[in-house]
């Protein structure tokens, strides 16, 4: 009988590894490189301050995709969702210079969204991701993509 019982606890104990590994794995690539942050502020608000922190930076804002919109367009509901897609040759030139496929991810993009209790979020990509991703490695870059970002979304989120 202690046999049995040994077997048991070792195949639940895999059970239960098996599960976790699975279940983590598919939450991990799900949100892999991607950060959100909530906002303290509307939806709207949010938009109006990433815009002009953007423009304060001297960045290019580039588009402005309002996915909400394209869904009212063709009556199907969605809460808030825009794309904002910025940046410039300086900041992102050299990690295509490194590795040309980073031009698939640059310039940066930015989503502000409205989840389903009302809460405003910045999601992004975070830009040492994009450039694991590539295997482009230029920590100076890298660095300052990410500290740029970092200050635009904290000046749009927070009071």
């Amino acid at each position: 009988m202690p046999k049995v019982q040994l077997f048991a606890s070792r195949a639940g104990k895999l059970l239960v590894l098996v599960a976790a590994i699975f279940l983590s794995g598919g939450f991990a690539m799900a949100a892999d490189g991607l950060t959100t942050v909530a906002s303290s502020f509307a939806p709207k608000e949010t938009m109006d301050r990433l815009e002009a922190e953007i423009a304060a930076k001297g960045l290019t804002l580039f588009a402005r995709i309002d996915h909400s919109a394209g869904a009212a367009e063709v009556g199907l509901p969605l809460r808030p969702t825009v794309l904002f897609i910025f940046g410039n040759a300086k900041g992102g030139t050299p990690l295509m210079q490194a590795v040309q496929t980073t031009g698939i991810d640059l310039p940066l993009k930015v989503l502000v969204w409205q989840d389903e209790k009302g809460v405003t979020q910045v999601s992004y990509n975070d830009p040492a991701w994009i450039a694991k991703r590539h295997g482009a490695e230029n920590d100076q870059i890298v660095n300052a993509l990410t500290g740029a970002l970092h200050a635009i979304v904290q000046k749009a989120t927070i009071p």
